[in-house]
């Protein structure tokens, strides 16, 4: 007879498992509903009053036989899941999502690809200033089989009474110059309005760290059919950053490039602090490819060959790094540009660093 009766506990407690199961998942469907509304308004998932307040009334409503602390932990848990299932789902509707899109993005730059597992640098000046100043670049660039060459025509500067760039004339240079020696110009826009204009001489938009959040601007490079290299805000969350990828490819480009450069800490021994941490995580998440700007980052010259080393070792697709043929007297970053000797030197270091790295 107690055998029985086990076994008939132990059906209905089947049942009551059914239901619940049922109940949790109606309840993950709520919860998803819910999400869906707050990510259109943007309003974070998260809500702890709201988990305080639904805690406090299945509290009040606790009959036993669990003390009120074990319902708590168990709510917790069910809490936490439904949190981490909105999130998901959110991760998984976005366009540049690794669940999204399994293999990797690869950018095709003028024959030149990034993403495919072989190294690239994109290398140039801070600030196109001259002709003859690009030229020497771009030749020393080219002699290293460097094809993805970048140049400031429009510089944001943190002063107004910096230099702030040749504008237009900057990138007829850059292209001029470009095309004598076969190179792709990388080059960043500020306005939306002068996307139109720009596509004629860049072959690369880029998208910089001030900039990474200006909404018409993603939408405008969103728009056009150019490979588009963005950089991370100062203080942007790896998430921030990955929605701003999102507003471009939301609107049909999907050829992107990620650029961490660095963050705003309160260390103060480098310009910024590079979160190489962010490298792989943003691999992971998304399907595009991930550079690293090792000048901006580090704001030391001294830094950049090791900054690069561990760029490349976490998993970065391409190294960025500003060179200026006399940097004493450039006209912006001075301090962290390299001369051409310590570019080839540079060059020499990363070459054989990267090509051990493909051995292994």
């Amino acid at each position: 007879m107690a055998n029985n009766d086990i076994e008939m506990l132990r059906k209905e407690l089947d049942d009551v498992n059914l239901q619940l199961l049922d109940l949790i998942n109606k309840r993950a469907s709520i919860v998803q509903e819910i999400g869906h509304i707050k990510y259109k308004q943007g309003v974070n998932v998260f809500d702890p009053v709201r988990e305080k307040e639904m805690l406090e009334q299945l509290v009040a409503h606790n009959k036993g036989p669990f003390d009120n602390a074990t319902v708590k932990h168990i709510f917790k848990e069910v809490f936490k899941a439904c949190v981490e299932l909105q999130e998901d789902h959110h991760r998984k509707a976005l366009l540049v999502s690794r669940k999204r899109k399994a293999e990797d993005t690869i950018i095709n730059i003028k024959g030149e690809k990034v993403g495919n597992g072989k190294t690239q640098f994109v290398i140039g000046p801070c600030a196109v200033e001259s002709y003859e100043q690009v030229e020497e670049v771009a030749k020393a660039a080219k002699r290293r089989g460097v094809k993805l060459f970048r140049g400031g025509a429009f510089k944001p500067r943190t002063s107004p009474y910096d230099f702030q760039g040749l504008g237009i004339e900057g990138l007829q240079i850059l292209k001029e110059v470009a095309n004598q020696y076969d190179l792709a110009v990388v080059s960043e826009i500020v306005n939306p309005a002068h996307i139109e204009n720009a596509i004629d001489y860049v072959d690369v938009i880029q998208i910089g760290a001030r900039n990474m959040q200006n909404f018409e601007l993603l939408k405008a490079a969103g728009d056009v059919d150019k490979p588009v290299l963005l950089k991370r805000g100062l203080s942007a969350t790896i998430s921030e950053f990955i929605n701003a990828a999102e507003y471009i490819i939301s609107r049909g480009n999907g050829n992107i490039m990620l650029c961490e450069r660095g963050i705003r800490t309160y260390e103060q021994a480098t310009r910024n602090t590079l979160d190489i941490s962010a490298v792989p995580i943003l691999k992971q998440e998304t399907h595009l490819p991930v550079m690293v700007d090792v000048t901006h980052s580090t704001g030391r010259r001294d830094l950049l060959i090791p900054t690069a080393k561990a760029a490349l070792a976490i998993g970065a697709d391409a190294v960025m790094a500003e060179v200026h043929p006399e940097p004493a007297i450039a006209l912006s970053d001075s301090q962290q540009q390299m001369d051409i000797p310590m570019f080839d030197h540079f060059m020499d270091e990363l070459s054989v660093f990267a090509n051990n790295k493909l051995k292994s």
